[in-house]
């Protein structure tokens, strides 16, 4: 089912200004200024920022006149269904959207899901670029067919845009996605706050890592453990009790956890990079007896069961990533591209390094929040993220009026 969002919940202010010729030159170095999104018929190029999306879209009909200059099909290709719900969830229609929003026609329109086959993502890619797209949005499900995608498209004049994982090794032209060492970075502080509020003494913990084929697992592991646990391991204060393989598959994650928590009967937490992998796990330990607020355990994507475990009080919190941000800057991004015009520098706002191509690739970061019952309703649920009737279903209803949120 797609959760849709309400409402028009300003993130940042739009200002309008008209710039001649070609528009701004891209940046690869931070800038958070506000966006001037305005054009005419006389020929001037919009402009737009990160600061100016907002969950109502309203910000991509000022790229209408960049639209209409463009020739070709945009095409999406998702991974998968499993390793999230977001991408059914979320990512598919806020695509949709943004790209109707923008005036692209829906014969223009392309979003598919590989659902985790990497032979069908690139036939998929190979077939979008022969039936007229100009611009693909690849959320590679590794770099291996990341990078295969890309060489086919650049054979054939095709512009691609890393959509969320970046592909190593790769050439894309531009990179979307959320600063995702700072996903991790959420991660583990959430974790450690979680540790002192539920007063766990001496934690035992099991940490998890995601699929070692994703660079962004890579990079959430760099910010939760790197950054925030190693300190914690190295000071004596927690034991690093083991360290799994790592997947992004629910079961598999559950199969790595069970085997730690059997051979190991002191372990009391757990730090999980994701919320569809933590939900199965939470599950295995309330059939285990563990009562809320006792064995800590974290997550991200904020998706409805992962939510509901935080206000239960078996998750400490989960990364909140709103897409449709993430959504809309790829997108902009697209059409400029479409319409062989240079993005924006207050667009384009970060660089991100390719690690196997030793290149910085200019990129649109986001900006990812924890979320605990504590800021639930100011994000989640002001956001229209998930419906509240669904959140508070049930049992939850009492979990949801103590955070303060109404059905």
């Amino acid at each position: 089912m797609l959760f849709r969002r309400i409402g028009a919940v300003a993130t940042a202010l739009l200002t309008v200004a008209i710039i001649a010729g070609c528009g701004s030159s891209s940046s690869s170095s931070s800038s958070s200024s506000s966006s001037s999104s305005s054009s005419s018929s006389s020929g001037t190029t919009p402009t737009i920022a990160t600061s100016s999306f907002t969950n109502d879209f309203t910000a991509m009909a000022t790229l209408k006149p960049l639209t209409s200059e463009g020739k070709g099909k945009i095409a999406a290709i998702l991974p998968d269904t499993i390793s999230s719900t977001r991408y059914v969830e979320f990512d598919q229609p806020d695509i949709k959207k943004a790209l109707q929003m923008a005036g692209l026609p829906s014969s223009d329109i392309i979003v598919q899901n590989a659902l985790g086959s990497d032979s069908t993502q690139l036939t998929d890619a190979q077939t979008d670029i022969t039936n007229g797209a100009t611009v693909l949005l690849v959320d590679p499900i590794d770099s291996g067919v990341g990078t295969s995608i890309e060489k086919y498209a650049a054979s054939h004049g095709v512009a691609v845009i890393d959509y969320d994982r970046l592909t190593l090794g790769g050439s894309r032209k531009y990179y979307v996605s959320f600063d995702n060492t700072a996903v991790g970075k959420l991660i583990g502080q959430g974790f450690v706050s979680c540790v002192a509020a539920w007063k766990i003494a001496k934690p035992q913990v099991i940490v998890m890592h995601g699929a070692t084929t994703d660079n962004n697992a890579t990079l959430f592991y760099t910010g939760y453990y790197n950054q925030v646990l190693k300190p914690q391991f190295n000071s004596g204060k927690y034991v690093d009790v083991a360290n799994t393989a790592g997947t992004w598959d629910p079961p598999t994650a559950l199969t790595e956890f069970e085997a730690a928590y059997t051979a190991h009967k002191n372990v009391n937490s757990a730090v999980i990079p994701n919320d569809e992998t933590g939900a199965p796990i939470i599950t295995y330990l309330q059939t285990h007896g563990v009562k809320p607020k006792t064995f800590p355990t974290t997550g991200q994507d904020a998706t409805l069961t992962g939510l509901q475990n935080v206000l239960s009080g078996y998750q400490c919190g989960t990364v909140y990533k709103p897409i449709y941000l993430e959504a809309q800057a790829a997108t902009a991004l697209a059409l400029y591209i479409r319409a062989n015009k240079t993005a924006p520098a207050g667009l384009v706002n970060g660089s991100t390094e390719d690690t196997t191509a030793h290149v910085l690739v200019p990129s649109v970061l986001e900006t990812p929040e924890w979320v605990t019952p504590t800021n639930m309703n100011a994000t989640i649920v002001k956001d229209n993220f998930v419906p509240t009737s669904q959140l508070c279903a049930g049992k939850y209803a009492a979990y949801c009026k103590a955070a303060g949120i109404t059905p």
